[in-house]
């Protein structure tokens, strides 16, 4: 059982390499777990993941996370 998995509402930081350039990013477990896995299905890195969800970005890259793994998920409102 992984950390986050333990505790899914607590927000988690980690550091992500975007561009080239170090930056930390701040998720609740449950969407790191998410964004771990659609990454192993796509076969890409979760830095690479992350790295084309902010590319795509409106506005700040935590909600852009949250929203893409919402989307992955099927839940679009």
């Amino acid at each position: 059982m992984t950390p986050s998995s333990r505790d899914p509402v607590r927000l988690r930081k980690r550091s992500v390499r975007i561009g080239g350039h170090d930056t930390s990013v701040s998720l609740e477990g449950a969407f790191w777990d998410a964004l771990g896995a659609i990454a192993r299905t796509r076969k890409i890195s979760l830095n690479a993941l992350v790295a084309a969800v902010d590319r795509d970005r409106r506005g700040n890259l935590s909600s852009a996370l949250r929203l893409f793994v919402l989307e992955s998920l099927g839940r679009r409102d």
